[in-house]
């Protein structure tokens, strides 16, 4: 499992997670870390061996974690705020990526090799989060205009856009794609992805800073309660949680759903979080049973990390780069921006 994770002083840090022995011992070996951006990094994304990284200064850079090394950028309109990948279930290499921006638009980039294909303006202001259906044929957003929208991956278009009544800060699919949540400060409201209907509101009764879709129905969250909470999204219960996972506030959670094998039951109790102290820890979470679970291993980066993004599939294929702005233009790989 590789993670990535971002940090207010620009700085970019790469880890990968190995086991040392019969999956009982873990270690975070690093990568790579420099700062990568001009300004603070907002965003992470990872998928396969391919991870990129969207900031302030309106730029998105693009590794090469099988070589460990930053290998081109993207110039964006304004400030990324959020990054999303498509994986095909057959692939084990991102097929596109999507971009969002501070003024309002979303861009869609192929991912083999990266080059800007479109961009739609979606929102009358900042989007805050982005996420891709695993059908690949739809994205959905929301943004401090306090709305959500749907993007048509296809055509390339906004196709449906409503008021939420208040701001949305984090959108997501279920793993399956048959639910999608948002956050909202404390809240989480669990709908059909069908016909968007609200089935669920989950209270977190502090302000939840990220979450991530799990396998079987599960969601976890993390935020400025400092833990790890897993919500089962069929009952609307607090599966189970890992109380202090962190000193300060969380940041980020990965879930590992697939090894290098494609199996996805071997490690799917795998999780990774990132806080605002600079901390990442990997957790069991079959052990929250326990009073105080230890982790299986963790890293100080010692910087104020602000994302953390992970994959647990090996790609024998390197991400190649066709560098572009937002407005198409080619660029040459080895331009600094």
């Amino acid at each position: 499992m590789s993670l990535i994770a971002g940090s207010y002083e620009r700085f970019i840090w790469g880890f990968k997670l190995r086991s040392l022995k019969n999956d009982q011992n873990y270690e975070l070996t690093p990568l790579f870390s420099f700062p990568s951006h001009l300004s603070p990094i907002k965003c992470t994304a990872v998928a396969g061996s391919a991870a990129v990284s969207g900031g302030a200064d309106d730029t998105i850079k693009i590794y090469d974690l099988s070589t460990c090394s930053e290998i081109g950028s993207l110039h964006h309109s304004a400030t990324v705020t959020s990054l999303a990948f498509f994986t095909p279930s057959s692939f084990s290499f991102p097929r596109n990526l999507i971009a969002a921006s501070e003024d309002g638009s979303v861009s869609i980039y192929d991912a083999d090799p990266f080059v800007h294909l479109k961009t739609v303006k979606v929102h009358r202001k900042a989007v805050n989060s982005i996420c891709i259906h695993p059908s690949g044929r739809l994205a959905l957003t929301v943004g401090r205009d306090e709305c959500m929208a749907m993007v048509n991956l296809v055509r390339g278009r906004r196709s449906f856009y409503c008021r939420l009544g208040k701001e949305a800060s984090l959108v997501n699919f279920s793993d399956g794609g048959e639910k999608f949540f948002m956050v909202m400060d404390d809240k989480i409201s669990v709908h059909e992805s069908e016909d968007a209907k609200a089935i669920l509101e989950l209270d977190s009764k502090k302000r939840v800073l990220c979450a991530t879709s799990g396998m079987h129905g599960i969601l976890f969250t993390g935020g400025e309660d400092r833990s790890i909470k897993a919500w089962d999204i069929t009952s609307g219960k607090l599966a189970y949680s890992i109380e202090n996972a962190h000193s300060t506030r969380v940041k980020g959670i990965v879930v590992l759903h697939k090894n290098s094998d494609g199996d996805a039951e071997d490690h799917q109790h795998i999780v990774a979080s990132a806080s605002s102290d600079g901390v990442i820890r990997v957790w069991d979470v079959r052990m929250t049973n326990k009073d105080k679970p230890n982790p299986l291993a963790e890293v100080n980066t010692k910087s104020r990390l602000t994302c953390l993004a992970g994959s647990s599939i090996k790609s024998m294929k390197r991400p190649q780069v066709g560098n572009t702005t937002s407005n198409g233009q080619q660029l040459d790989a080895g331009e600094e921006s």
